[in-house]
This record gives structure tokens, C-alpha cells and sequence, in this order.
């Protein structure tokens, strides 16, 4: 089949004149061509300033009074955020051989550059006698047979270790090793982390102890290197696709060049224009690369297939591509001017990192616009040569083109056979979706910010089933005016906090200062400050200021939960909440919240995916009404709600089914999702303007839109789904569920666009012909 396209003629613009920016390049080749020279250039070193935030804290950075609390907590109580949490695991951990091989790696962790001390089994002491320091509980030299039996039965029931620093069974010992904060901001913490796990791998050589690292320091450098990774494998994978799908169909290199060159440049010009501007990458700001080039390969494909036709057709190359910036290009300025809306709607979203997202989305946006437009061009009249013998070449044996054109042709033919019918299916299947999709519940783990095939979350897990959790819930106590830290108001209202959270199903492993003076008053009988202060004195200033602030005006009481879903963690926040009202009430004056990075997350997660959701809702109606007015025309609005909403309540039903729950990807991956797979709908609905006029049958005018412009529109989403599933690939399960979830909903995008956009187009415009032509006839009479 080959159907010739049609000859330019002159209509309204759709996009404001915009697209003749590209007329620049045509008209002006050589200073085009050095001009992105020297933006190449720019862009280069742009990209060599991109950074990473490896922060497990960026999805809630806001300026919410919550999470300004939480800084200032996480400042003052600088322990968590550097803390390294070595696991070790054996059956028979407290053998005395493997206690050997601990202690050991212990002392060897000490002598590592950049740690500032650790706490471990080794730590623990025996009751104190008298006026001297108390003795640790493991001796310098181990005993043997029945006397080191009972020195393991006294390790196991001691308070400060049972339960926190060894599990009840007795086979998992956790050591937790403090750096130093200039480390882990820098590259240091790299070098720092692999001599932990090489010190850890020879010491327990030969023995059965395995170990993993954890905590926040070793979750924060598999983000950064999960993050630089998957930068390198999309560009290659998405560069390698694009080139593969382009020459596949093109036949012809110069016009796969024409057609990957624009968005391979649009990602150098976008990620160098974020270094300049000193953006950072992050789990979501490392998927613009497959984004940008998804949003500018889309509307290169458009521009170089529509080309490639006239070129057929027999135009010379300077009008072929003169002619298709007038009547593909509106619809591409249209298409990022979507793209576009979507990331705006990001933008007054609470967390910092989403609306970072929708800043350097919508820049990229841009971006990818200019760079389409005046480079395409630019290229076409550079790389072209012979293009006469090229179209007696092609013309009648272009294969895979006419084979897309037939199956479009057909697949047009049953659509418009009965429309109404059709548009009745389409809205009833869009109505069952939308009840499923409004069924989903918000879903937020930390884990899932993680790489899940690393260390990290594998010891955290080991840490949620043996000793409670690894992710710390505290409770920060400031004193009132006045009141010391050792005063005896000061005293009573930690000891009812701690008691307070001690109680509350669902924490374990409580520290806190009241937790070593109930130790001196039930191993020691020592009631008395003056002891307390003399231990609080004697001990490093790292133990200490996990407890204690550096100006001794407040203190932390610390817990640790398991890393369950927030809807689970948000009931054991607020009952916790609610039960210090009644400390709060007892010890007035004293400011008690609880705080930390699992009660921020259970706390906003879920109010946050509900505003990302809501924001869908207006940016839907607002997108279909922005595309009636670029059209001007209310049909136009109609039709472009199904298509657009289909893909959206589609892989909703689907996350649905599989239990998953709107996460934070989810609802970014369907809103920008929305925006990218409204293209498709936007140039056929620009073809069909062309192709429609009054004395032309709605149903021709549908089928020659849909043959013309289905072929690039199969291609184009195919590109996009395949650019965004390069994600499946990361480490990273929320980038994961971004990539397959933006890609199945390119792909549902498609299916609405040929089973739905059609018929529903194919019926309004009719019915809206039949109510004018009555008029027009009467008019006359009058």
C-alpha cells in the first residue's frame, strides 16, 4: 500500500508560529551547524559537573515544620546519618572460636581511617564496684569449658546487649560503626566502605561468620553508584534502540542519523544545562535521560517519516523539509507543550525532589523542542544526497511501511464501520477502570528508595526479623527554660518517654539515657546524678551525643521499627504520639515530638501520593482543555479525554491486581506517562484537521489520517515504551517501577489511540456535521 502524502496547504498554525523557529537551520545551515558546536561544547562540560544526592531523605525534603524538626534532630544528633550497622551471622555465633575471630574484626574496624568509634558486644561492662571503672563482660583472655558457658549464659541476659546488640537466639551480633562526617559527604566513603567489608571478609576467613554491611552511609553509597551506573546503561541501551528502530524502517543511515541525532544531542544539551544549573541526580532526575530521549525521538520520528514521504513523493529536500515544519511541526510543538504541563503539574507537589523532577522535566522539555526543530532540519539538508534516486528506490518496495500502513488501514476500516458502537465500549471499559483504579491505596517503604540486589537491604531484613528493625523512630525532649539535664524534672520526664516507647507494639531496642541509669541502679545500686554524670562523662563523645545534645538542652529517645509499608508504620506513629500526650501533660514546658525518618515517611507518604494523585486529576481536565483551545474546538477536547485517561486507569487496574498500591514512581511514572502518550493522540488529530473538509465523508478522512500517520505513531510509541523500559534494568526498585510502568502505559497509550481515539473522533465529528448541515440549509430560507 502506498499512499502518497498530501500537498502542503496553507492552514491556521496550532502551536502559534513556533514551528517555523526550524525554518532558522534551513535558512541559515552554517551558522546553525556552529552554533550547535559550540552548545555540544558547553553542554560537555555541563555534564562533567552533574552531582548525586544519595540522601534517603530527599523524597520528604520539604519546608514543612515536620521535616525542618527532622533536620534539626539529625543535627544535633548526628548518629544515624553516619552510623555503618555490621551484621554477623552464624549458628553458632557464641562458640568461642567465632567470638575470637569477632573481637578481632572488631578492634581492626577501630584502626580504619575515617571511623570515630564503634559499639559492639565488646562494649559492654560489668556492673560497676565502687569507686573504679567497670570491667568489660568479655575478659582479655576468654575461659574455657563450663566457666565460658556461663559467660555466654551472662552475655545473653545482659540489658544493654540482648536484644540490641545480639539477637534473642544468640546468632546474629550487630556491630555499629561510627564515621566520621566529613566522609560520608565525600568520595571517601567509597574507600572507606570497601576496607569495612575487606577487614570484615579476612578476619572471618576460615571461620563461619557472615557479615553485611547496613545503615545509612552504605545505603547512600549503593544509591550513588546504582545512580551512576544506570546512567551509563540507558544512554547506551537507549542510544543503541533508537538507531536499531530508526534504520530498521528508514533503510538508509543519513536518515537514521536524521532521526537519533536530535535526541542524543537534546541529552547532552538537557544534562549539561542541569550540571550548569546545578541540579542533581537522584532516583527520579536519573530517568530524564530515557525521558528526554523519548519526548524529542517521538516527534524526530514524526518529522523524518513525514519527510521521507515527500522526499517519495518527489520534493527536493529543502522543500520536503520546509513543508513539514508547517504540517507536522504544530503538532510537535503541541505534543512538548503536554509534555510540558505534566511537569508543571509536578511542581506543587511538597517534596523538594518532586518538584526538582518537574523543574528539570519541563527544562528538558524545552530543550527537546528546540533542538527537533532546528536540528532536524539541519541535518536533513546537510546528510541528503541524490534524493531523486532515493525515491525512485524506495517508491514500491517499502515493505515494512506498507505493512504498517495496511495494518493500520484495516484496523481504521473496523473502527469507523460502527463508531457509535465502538465509543460505547470504550467508555464503558474506561468506567470499570476508573472504579478499579480508584480502589488504590498510597504505598511507601524505604526499601524501595534502595538497591535491593546489594548488602544494604539484605542485612536491614536480617535487622527487621532478629532485632526489631534497623530504621530508627525517636523522640526528641527539649528541656524548658531553666531546667538542667540532670535536674530531677529532666530525669522523671525521660524516664516516662522511655517507658512510654518501651511499651509501644511495634518498637524495640529503645535507648536513651534513662537505659544506663537503670543499669547502675539495678547491676550497681547507684542512684545517685553524680554517678550517672561521671558515666556519661567517661564515655566517648560519639555514644554520648547519640542521647545527649552537645549543649545538654535536649536529648533523644531512640527505638527501631522494621522497614514495613507506611500504611502499616503510620497507626504505631500516632498511637505512639498519642500516648506522650499524657507525659506532655505531666512534665509541662518540656517540647516531646516524635520524629525520624520513618515516622516523616509514615506520616507524609501517603498525604503526598494522595496531592500527586489529585494534581493527575486537574492536570487531566486541564491538558484535554488547553488541547480544545490550541484546536479551537470543544469536539477536539471530547475526543482526546478517552485516549488520554485509557492508559493512566489501565496500568492503574494493573498495579491494582498485583497488590502494589500507588507509590510515588507509580503516580510520577502516569503522570508524566500522560503527557508523553497524548502525543500520539495530537498527531493524528492534527492530521485528521488536514485531511477533514466539509464535502469529505468523516470515515475517509479518519482512515487516510490513521494510514498516513499510523505507521510513525506505532514506531514512535514503541520508542517510547522501549526507552523507558530500560529501567527494568536498575538496581533501584522504585526506577524499576517507573521504567515498566511508563512503558506498558506508551503501550496502552497505542492501543487507546488505535481502538478507541478512532471511533470516538469517527462519531463526533459526524454527529457534529450532521447538526451543522440543518442549520446551513436553513440559513437561506430565512
Amino acid at each position: 500500500m502506498n499512499m502518497q502524502a498530501s500537498p502542503a496547504k496553507p492552514t491556521r498554525s496550532l502551536a502559534l508560529g513556533i514551528e517555523r523557529l526550524g525554518l532558522i537551520s534551513l535558512r541559515f545551515p552554517v551558522a546553525a551547524a556552529i552554533m550547535l558546536v559550540v552548545l555540544a561544547v558547553l553542554g560537555g562540560i555541563g555534564v562533567t559537573r552533574l552531582k548525586v544526592d544519595d540522601s534517603l531523605s530527599q523524597l520528604f525534603r520539604s519546608n514543612t515544620p515536620e521535616y525542618r524538626q527532622f533536620e534539626e534532630t539529625v543535627t544535633r544528633f548526628p548518629s544515624a546519618e553516619y552510623d555503618v550497622l555490621v551484621v554477623v551471622e552464624a549458628d553458632d555465633l557464641l562458640a568461642r572460636g567465632n567470638i575470637e575471630k569477632l573481637r578481632e574484626a572488631v578492634t581492626d574496624l577501630q584502626l580504619i581511617d575515617g571511623t570515630r568509634g564503634l559499639i559492639s558486644l565488646f562494649s559492654a561492662r560489668q556492673p560497676p564496684e565502687g569507686n573504679e571503672l567497670p570491667a568489660p563482660v568479655f575478659p582479655d583472655e576468654l575461659p574455657q569449658g563450663a566457666d565460658y558457658d556461663k559467660l555466654v549464659a551472662k552475655v545473653r541476659a545482659n540489658e544493654i546487649i540482648r536484644g540490641k546488640l545480639l539477637s534473642e537466639d544468640g546468632t546474629l551480633a550487630l556491630i555499629v560503626l561510627s564515621l566520621k562526617p566529613e566522609i560520608v559527604a565525600t568520595e571517601g566513603l567509597r574507600k572507606v566502605v570497601g576496607e569495612i567489608r575487606e577487614t570484615m571478609d579476612q578476619d572471618l576467613a576460615g571461620s563461619d561468620l557472615k557479615s553485611e554491611l547496613s545503615g545509612v552511609p552504605v545505603m547512600q553509597l549503593e544509591i550513588r553508584n546504582a545512580v551512576e551506573r544506570d546512567r551509563i546503561l540507558y544512554n547506551a541501551i537507549g542510544f543503541f534502540a533508537g538507531c536499531g528502530i530508526a534504520i530498521l524502517f528508514f533503510r538508509r543511515v543519513s536518515f537514521m542519523i536524521i532521526a537519533a541525532a536530535p535526541p542524543l544531542i537534546a541529552i547532552l544539551l538537557a544534562l549539561g544545562t542541569f550540571g550548569w544549573f546545578n541540579f542533581r541526580l537522584n532516583m527520579f532526575l536519573n530517568v530524564m535521560t530515557p525521558l528526554i530521549m523519548v519526548i524529542s525521538f517521538a516527534d524526530s520520528m514524526q518529522l523524518t517519516f513525514a519527510a521521507r514521504d515527500r522526499l517519495i513523493a518527489g520534493e527536493d529536500k529543502y522543500t520536503a523539509f520546509r513543508n513539514v515544519l508547517f504540517i507536522v511541526g504544530p503538532a510537535c510543538v503541541l505534543t512538548h507543550a503536554t509534555a510540558g504541563l505534566s511537569f508543571i503539574a509536578l511542581l506543587f507537589s511538597q517534596s523538594d525532589l518532586i518538584r526538582a523532577f518537574g523543574e528539570a522535566g519541563l527544562l528538558a522539555t524545552i530543550i527537546a523542542l528546540l533542538t527537533v526543530l532546528l536540528v532536524l532540519p539541519l541535518l536533513g539538508v546537510l546528510l541528503l544526497r541524490d534524493t531523486s534516486g532515493f525515491a525512485v528506490k524506495v517508491r514500491g518496495a517499502d515493505t515494512g511501511v506498507d505493512l504498517l500502513r495496511r495494518f493500520c488501514a484495516w484496523i481504521a476500516a473496523r473502527m469507523v464501520s460502527r463508531p457509535g458502537f465502538f465509543s460505547l465500549i470504550g467508555i464503558a471499559v474506561v468506567v470499570i477502570l476508573g472504579i478499579i483504579y480508584a480502589n488504590l491505596q498510597p504505598r511507601y517503604r524505604l526499601a524501595d528508595q534502595v538497591p535491593d540486589r546489594e548488602q544494604a537491604v539484605s542485612a536491614s531484613n536480617r535487622l527487621d526479623r532478629k532485632l526489631t528493625g534497623a530504621q530508627p523512630i525517636d523522640v526528641l525532649i527539649q528541656f524548658t527554660e531553666g531546667e538542667s539535664l540532670y535536674s530531677p524534672e529532666t530525669l522523671a520526664t525521660i524516664a516516662d518517654v522511655h517507658n512510654v516507647v518501651e511499651r509501644q507494639a511495634g518498637v524495640g531496642n529503645v535507648l536513651s539515657l534513662e537505659t544506663l541509669r537503670r543499669w547502675l541502679a539495678e547491676k550497681a545500686g547507684k542512684h545517685d546524678v553524680a554517678t550517672l554524670k561521671q558515666y556519661v562523662d567517661i564515655l566517648p563523645a560519639f555514644l554520648t551525643r547519640r542521647f545527649v545534645s552537645e549543649q545538654q538542652d535536649a536529648v533523644l529517645v531512640s527505638g527501631r521499627i522494621p522497614d514495613v509499608d507506611a500504611n502499616q508504620l503510620l497507626p504505631v506513629v500516632d498511637s505512639l504520639d498519642k500516648r506522650l500526650n499524657d507525659v506532655r501533660a505531666k512534665h509541662r514546658g518540656y517540647e516531646i515530638a516524635v520524629t525520624g525518618l520513618s515516622a516523616i515517611a509514615a506520616r507524609n507518604s501517603a498525604n503526598m501520593i494522595g496531592k500527586l494523585n489529585r494534581g493527575l486529576t486537574i492536570e487531566i481536565v486541564f491538558v484535554a482543555a488547553f488541547i480544545g483551545l490550541a484546536f479551537r474546538s470543544f469536539v477536539v477536547m471530547l475526543v482526546s479525554i478517552l485516549p488520554g485517561v485509557f492508559p493512566i486507569l489501565l496500568s492503574g487496574a494493573l498495579l491494582y491486581a498485583m497488590g502494589e498500591g500507588l507509590q510515588f514512581a507509580s503516580i510520577v511514572a502516569l503522570t508524566v506517562s500522560f503527557g508523553l502518550g497524548l502525543s500520539a493522540t495530537i498527531h493524528f488529530l492534527n492530521r485528521l484537521r488536514l485531511e477533514d473538509s466539509p464535502d469529505r465523508d468523516p470515515a475517509i478522512a479518519v482512515e487516510r489520517a490513521t494510514v498516513l500517520v499510523g505507521p510513525a505513531l506505532i514506531l514512535t510509541s514503541v520508542v517510547l515504551a522501549c526507552g523507558l523500559a530500560v529501567t527494568v534494568f536498575s538496581d533501584l526498585p522504585s526506577l524499576r517501577l517507573f521504567g515498566w510502568l511508563s512503558a506498558f502505559a506508551m503501550i496502552a497509550a497505542l492501543i487507546a489511540d488505535l481502538l478507541i481515539l478512532r471511533p470516538t473522533a469517527m462519531y463526533l465529528f459526524a454527529l457534529t456535521r450532521r447538526r451543522r448541515r440543518p442549520a446551513a440549509e436553513a440559513k437561506p430560507a430565512e
